[in-house]
């Protein structure tokens, strides 16, 4: 009764719930790293076309991004998840049975059709049930979540996987996930007024916006050059992260040393263990210094030269790629402060549609990467193969690594510009007042003008 009675209990709840589902989306998305050499010899791929297939999920949950945004805003967190997450869970279960390479890609696809609305709706449920002042904590604990399906989607998949196949894997995760769809329809409430309660101190009602003000909303979101910036920077940042972790890490390691399948994928846990670290120690250190591009600019330095160590010498001792895989997972984190930024700029009831832009972005980055490193492994196979498995030379492996390190320059070039940016600002994004005093006509008007001194982007 007690969990009933307390809206401020009762909020964990729901996130919680909605927290699984996600853990899920990861665990389906980054599945492919162990199962790599499995869809290898079960669809006979090249390099590339595993890259095409682990990338389809990214280019559907990409294009889905504005549209979820539309949905998390006018229909609510609620029914959007709910639909999200049966389409998703459907089209894993397809996954496990598809008996070629078309099928595999459809159902795929599915999955990331599915799966692409459950990150915002749960941005908008925090918006919804939590203060401006505790946004950048919720979003990284809940990327912390996302860490925990990546952890589960290393080792204890792959075990998984040896003991049971990875048809009979896939599937029943698809079927543990209907489970959780029923729940997040018969739990979650998209407001507290919803759910029975008195609007919850210092949370700011969220009225649902028109039709009309959904087009202006999203008018002055594409509108906005810094919504850009923080879209090449999440781009290439969250490209690369879900690229070695989702896909060519567990190879990297197995082809590289010489080492298990299982084995290696202890090394894309460590990526999981900080991703679970970094964005909530990073979003809640965040939220008390009020920074955001300060934390954002040493990440994303640290971030770059982890993955410029592994493309510089190739075959690096072990404990070093550990070390260089923990850090791309926690670094993460300063990156993510990215949709604090965007929320914090733009009004309220746009929250959905703001970071719903730029989480896209960082999509269509996991959706282009793998593919683009595919190529180049294959521009240095030299017909080498083991149990119907291409084997990648260190070469390849160094240049793959040295487009993620370009990737990653890129975004730390992000960073430095939203650093100045501020610095140039005379307003914080991370005051409230201020950034709720704002709304689409006014970041209209300040696009319009061109006055890029009229606000600033981080911390105070």
């Amino acid at each position: 009764m007690r969990l009933r009675s307390d809206p401020l209990r009762r909020r964990w709840l729901l996130w919680a719930t909605l927290g699984v589902v996600f853990l899920l989306v990861n665990v389906n998305r980054l599945s492919t790293a162990v199962l790599s050499e499995q869809l290898m010899v079960a669809f006979g791929t090249t390099g590339a076309q595993l890259g095409t297939l682990h990338a389809m999920f990214f280019w559907v949950y990409a294009v889905m991004q504005i549209p979820t945004g539309v949905l998390a805003d006018r229909i609510g967190p609620r029914l959007t998840a709910t639909a999200g997450a049966a389409v998703m869970n459907v089209g894993a279960i397809w996954f496990s049975v598809a008996d070629g390479y078309l099928a595999a890609l459809v159902a795929r696809g599915l999955v990331g059709l599915g799966g692409s609305v459950i990150f915002v709706c749960i941005l908008r449920f925090c918006a919804n049930w939590y203060r401006a002042d505790e946004f950048a904590t919720m979003s990284g604990l809940t990327f912390a979540v996302s860490g925990v399906g990546g952890v589960l989607a290393t080792t204890p998949l792959a075990i998984a996987v040896e003991a049971a196949g990875w048809r009979t894997t896939v599937g029943w995760l698809g079927i543990a996930g209907l489970a959780f769809t029923v729940l997040v329809f018969a739990l979650v409430r998209d407001t507290p007024a919803r759910a029975g309660f008195e609007p919850l101190e210092g949370v700011p009602e969220q009225p649902t916006p028109s039709n009309a003000q959904l087009r202006s909303h999203l008018e002055g979101v594409l509108r906005d050059p810094l919504i850009w910036v923080v879209s090449v920077m999440l781009f290439c940042s969250s490209g690369v992260n879900l690229t070695l972790f989702g896909l060519w890490g567990v190879p990297y390691v197995v082809q590289t040393y010489d080492v298990s399948v299982t084995y290696a994928s202890v090394f894309t846990l460590l990526g999981g263990v900080g991703l679970m670290i970094g964005p909530p120690g990073i979003g809640w250190l965040s939220d008390r210094l009020e920074r955001r591009v300060e934390l954002m600019v040493a990440g994303g330095a640290a971030f770059t030269t982890a993955l410029a160590v592994i493309a510089v010498i190739g075959d690096p001792p072990l404990p070093v790629v550990g070390v260089a895989f923990f850090l791309s997972g926690a670094l993460l984190g300063a990156f993510l402060l990215g949709y604090a930024v965007v929320k914090d700029r733009h009004p309220d009831s746009a929250s959905g549609i703001s970071t719903g832009t730029v989480n896209g972005a960082g999509f269509f980055g996991a959706a282009t990467l793998p593919t683009i490193m595919g190529w180049a492994l294959d521009a240095y196979w030299t017909g080498e193969l083991v149990g119907g498995v291409r084997v990648y030379t260190e070469a390849g492996y160094r240049l793959a690594f040295g487009i993620a390190t370009a990737a990653g320059a890129v975004a730390f070039a992000c960073t430095v510009w939203l650093y100045y940016r501020e610095k140039r600002g005379a307003t914080s994004l991370v005051d409230p007042d201020a950034s709720r005093a704002g709304n689409s006509s006014d970041l209209d008007d300040e696009n319009a003008d061109g006055d890029d001194g009229s606000r600033g982007v981080a911390g105070k």
